[in-house]
């Protein structure tokens, strides 16, 4: 007695998609029509004690940085350190350039080209003035700028508040407060609660 063995159909492989990310919340975005409110709200999230948060305006704001409890910036201090290296980068330059002369194993004549001129000292720091203060400028300025890209994490190619469509009267007549999800003490409904009772025009989440 045979038995038939119904041979078992192919096996069709699935086909997925690769299905798109799902946006994440980026922030909350409050939207406010005067300076007044805008204040208030600032530092009510100020005093809320979170720290990931900015208002954005379509000029300055006076007062603003004691409203949002910012403290002094430190670059002034790190331009301090970049003038004094230039400064006495500038004094190893000159002294290098015209009075050194160390010896070595290696170069038993390395030194710097002297330069005498009517008897008076080979070095000194009345004549490198000008040189040792350009040098000073010089680092000073390129600390200000680097250190002011570095420390405001520019340039910022991208932002998730550049794909809503209400956050583009921020360069005409709107102010806005927002409220990064990644603060550590955010939590949606707590920040949604909180902005909706400063009367906002308008309460939206920024998706990214």
């Amino acid at each position: 007695m045979s038995t038939l063995l119904e041979e078992p159909e192919p096996a069709h492989a699935s086909v997925t998609e690769d299905a798109e990310p799902l946006p994440q919340l980026a922030a909350v975005m409050a939207e406010f029509d005067n300076v007044d409110d805008v204040m208030r709200a600032a530092r009510t999230v100020r005093d809320a004690g979170y720290k990931k948060w900015d208002v954005h305006s379509p000029f300055p704001l006076h007062g603003i940085d004691d409203a949002m409890g910012i403290k002094m910036t430190v670059l002034p201090w790190i331009v301090l350190v970049g003038g004094l290296t230039g400064l006495f980068g500038g004094l190893l330059l000159t002294w290098w350039s015209n009075a050194s002369h160390i010896p070595t194993p290696f170069m038993s004549n390395l030194q710097g080209y002297p330069f005498l001129i009517s008897g008076k000292p080979v070095w000194s720091l009345p004549a490198n003035i000008p040189v040792i203060f350009e040098t000073t400028v010089l680092f000073s300025a390129l600390t200000a700028v680097f250190g002011m890209l570095i420390m405001n994490k520019l340039p910022m190619h991208y932002n998730p508040l550049f794909n809503n469509a209400r956050f583009t009267r921020v360069t005409d007549d709107r102010f806005f407060v927002v409220i990064d999800a990644r603060d550590p003490k955010f939590d949606e409904e707590r920040v949604t609660h909180l902005l909706q009772k400063l009367n906002p025009i308008s309460l939206e989440k920024v998706e990214d």
